[in-house]
């Protein structure tokens, strides 16, 4: 395979700054399908669509929930409609590699291309989409362009009109200025990022299997019992049921050095740092200062509740997690794997207006606790497994950074890519 990059010398002062001087500037709608009805458009009005009408299966609804910052799309959550619902909200249809966008408060930013798996959809009132011309326009390239850019002067000025907070109306949206090399040129754009992104959904998918050979072992050992069947076991009143006899009943927190939240920090992308920051779906972004460093086991406070992430770096955490330092080594995967898989997080919800868990209600949760032989033995047999974890979550690290220092200098000409 052949890869050829050049630094781009010769440039043209335009609308959205400098771009090469082959390149040209169109406006959205010039890049759009024209076969189609309504190439851009919204989500249908919130009271023509409730949530007592979703279904178990059927045409899916894409929500906020579904994108990301990344612009990597996810189908947990996924709610259905009938395809008579869909019949009527039809104007608000998706196709694969739509690109779709959300478009209110603090979600602006978060974007997707619909996945070929699905053939079609329905956005939420929350989103808009684009369908693109694709003789003209390569919706990866431009789902790249858009990642960087929503947030950054020349989007902004766009998004805001909503009455109470910023909103991405259609018609300005419509008229924003892209950069438009070659389709040619796109499409090796769009496959260098892709790259990226592969590498990172590869390390991803080996952590997926390596966290499940672990759970595979923890359920065995501590949930089912599986190596100790032949030794006493006894009637345990907290837990309802029968354990080993020896092995104790203790509250999270007295496993842990302490339970804490971070600091008020809200952000939406955050590219130039060198630290990690953790917010209740995963790392936000990167930011030049951090607030721990070693082992920690996180999850969601506010917001998002049930996701349970393991570090082990130089990290920052925002207000919306709960941080857990394990009293000992030995505790550590232990208490990632019983949280990931023995808490019920719904359960300790206390929040009104949105999901809420306090640091007390998460501490005074029930842990078994092996006798320490024991618990040394299982450390030492998933360390390995959680070794190649912590390496590829680093190695992931890198990769995003990479990726979004090469992401502007690739989507504007800086820097490009003359053969692939």
């Amino acid at each position: 395979m052949t890869l050829k990059f050049k630094w781009e010398t010769e440039f043209k002062e335009t609308e959205i700054g400098e771009i090469p001087k082959d390149w040209d500037v169109r406006q959205v709608k010039e890049l759009v399908d024209k076969r189609k009805k309504f190439p851009i458009v919204d989500g249908p009005f919130g009271t023509q669509l409730h949530m007592n009408e979703y279904v178990s299966k059927g045409i899916p609804v894409i929500r906020v929930i579904n994108l990301t910052y990344e612009g990597k799309f996810s189908k947990e959550n996924l709610v259905f409609i009938t395809e008579e619902k869909f019949e009527q909200l039809k104007r608000s249809e998706v196709n694969p590699y739509d690109l779709i966008i959300a478009k209110t408060g603090a979600t602006i930013g978060k974007l997707a291309l619909l996945p070929p798996e699905i053939p079609k959809g329905l956005i939420s009132s929350s989103c808009l989409k684009v369908s693109f011309d694709k003789k003209l326009a390569n919706p990866k390239y431009y789902l790249k362009f858009f990642m960087h850019s929503i947030g950054q002067e020349n989007i902004k000025i766009r998004a805001e009109g909503g009455s109470t907070r910023d909103t991405i109306n259609l018609t300005p949206f419509s008229e924003i200025p892209v950069p438009y090399p070659s389709p040619e040129e796109q499409s090796r754009i769009a496959a260098v990022l892709s790259w990226f992104d592969d590498l990172i959904e590869n390390k991803k998918r080996q952590n997926e299997i390596l966290e499940k050979v672990a759970m595979a072992i923890f359920k065995s050992w501590f949930v089912d019992f599986e190596p100790f069947k032949d030794e006493e076991f006894v009637y345990n009143e907290e837990l309802g049921k029968e354990i080993p006899k020896g092995w104790k009943i203790r509250k999270l927190k007295e496993l842990t050095e302490n339970i804490t939240s971070g600091r008020g920090r809200y952000i939406i992308k955050a590219k130039e740092g060198r630290y990690p920051l953790w917010g209740a779906n995963g790392i936000l972004g990167f930011i030049n200062e951090y607030d721990l460093e070693g082992f920690a086991i996180l999850t969601g406070r506010v917001g998002t509740l049930g996701k349970v992430f393991l570090v082990n770096d130089k990290f920052a955490i925002s207000d919306n997690v709960l941080t857990l330092i394990p009293k000992k080594p030995i505790y550590t995967f232990f208490m990632y794997l019983w949280m990931k898989t023995q808490i019920d997080f719904e359960s300790l919800n206390v929040g009104s207006t949105q999901p809420l868990i306090t640091k007390t209600a998460l501490g005074n949760q029930n842990v078994i606790l092996p006798p320490q032989p024991i618990l040394q033995c299982f450390h030492t047999l998933v360390e390995p497994l959680f070794q190649k974890i912590i390496l590829n979550q680093k190695q992931i690290m890198v990769l995003r950074k990479i990726r979004d220092a090469l992401l502007p200098k690739l989507v504007f000409g800086k820097l490009r890519v003359v053969e692939i």
